[in-house]
């Protein structure tokens, strides 16, 4: 299995598909909790511009199958999604300094 950051960028003005959306999200992601590393919202102030989901799947095309499975992507919340692999080498999140241990 294979990590993946996974940004989700909303489309302008999804404001409102977001809100009436956002229990169905939240009770996708908790059925899609296995493969999530951690996930939550972008903010600029007190304004969502989108969300940071950190994916353990297969492949990239997997990491995309379920994020066009959560009800943000079907609403048109979700304007644009990039997925990139992403390797944890440093940080609390990881234990410290990876290539030290």
């Amino acid at each position: 299995m294979t990590i993946f950051a996974c940004y989700c960028r909303d489309a302008e003005g999804s404001g409102p598909k977001r809100e009436e959306n956002f229990a169905s999200h939240l009770a996708n992601i908790e059925a899609n909790m296995a493969a999530l590393k951690v996930a939550g919202p972008l903010k600029d102030g007190d304004h969502t511009v989108g969300s940071l989901l950190i994916v353990e799947a297969e492949d990239a095309a997997a990491a995309r199958t379920l994020l066009e499975q959560d009800p943000y992507y079907a609403a048109g919340v979700w304007e644009s999604i990039m997925i990139d692999q992403f390797l944890g080498v440093a940080g609390g999140w990881v234990g410290g300094a990876t290539w030290k241990k």
